[in-house]
């Protein structure tokens, strides 16, 4: 076998890794929802709305924070990932995410989490109620229509949350209307790390 030939063996095989390896970290845990009451959706999932992988790599935490106190959220939204470090610096944590649906509902700049809470509620924003009047008022933590999922991390800023989702076909897309959605069993665990006073910064 020439040198060539072996170049282009190894070259097929990178890539191939390389598909494999982003396709898994975006695989859903669970089945998608298929229910219309995801009450966080604004427009269908059609395929025009592509998942975002090109970016989808691990990260130093010193170009972001100047310590780990408390632990660090940095959330990508280009590239749609969510990277967690501990405040020891020796766990650190990498999950896809969704993202908010346009720019005007994208809130970027440094936060931190205030509340740690199980089962939320969910309660439409004023604008949401103005948008669509139709929506609930509240839908309960617990229940399968809940677009909060089991956990929620409440930001510093109002009505922003970093959350679980029952509708994964969310994740890796433009699908909310301003919170980070997780897969649940990542949120579950995220919650598990995380503690008030947790700095976040969104990219």
């Amino acid at each position: 076998m020439s040198n060539s030939d072996k170049f282009k063996i190894s070259r097929r095989g990178l890539i191939g890794t390389t598909a494999a390896f982003a396709a898994a970290a975006l695989a859903a845990p669970a089945l998608a929802q298929s229910e219309a009451s995801t009450t966080e959706m604004e427009s269908d999932l059609s395929s025009n709305m592509r998942r975002n992988i090109s970016s989808f790599r691990s990260l130093q935490w010193q170009p972001y924070f100047t310590n780990l106190n408390n632990g660090a959220i940095l959330v990508d939204v280009t590239s749609r990932a969510l990277h967690y470090w501990t405040e020891d610096g020796a766990t650190y944590k990498l999950y896809p995410t969704s993202v908010p649906l346009t720019e005007d509902l994208t809130r970027k700049g440094r936060t931190e989490v205030v509340e740690k809470v199980v089962n939320p509620p969910w309660r439409p924003t004023p604008d949401m109620r103005v948008r669509y009047p139709d929506w609930p008022e509240m839908v309960p933590g617990g229940d399968p229509t809940n677009p909060l999922g089991p956990r929620a991390l409440y930001l510093s800023w109002q009505y922003y949350r970093i959350h679980g989702t029952h509708d994964t076909r969310k994740i890796g897309r433009r699908s909310s209307n301003g919170c980070i959605g997780l897969y649940n069993e990542h949120i579950l665990e995220l919650f598990s790390y995380a503690k008030v006073g947790t700095q976040v910064l969104l990219i």
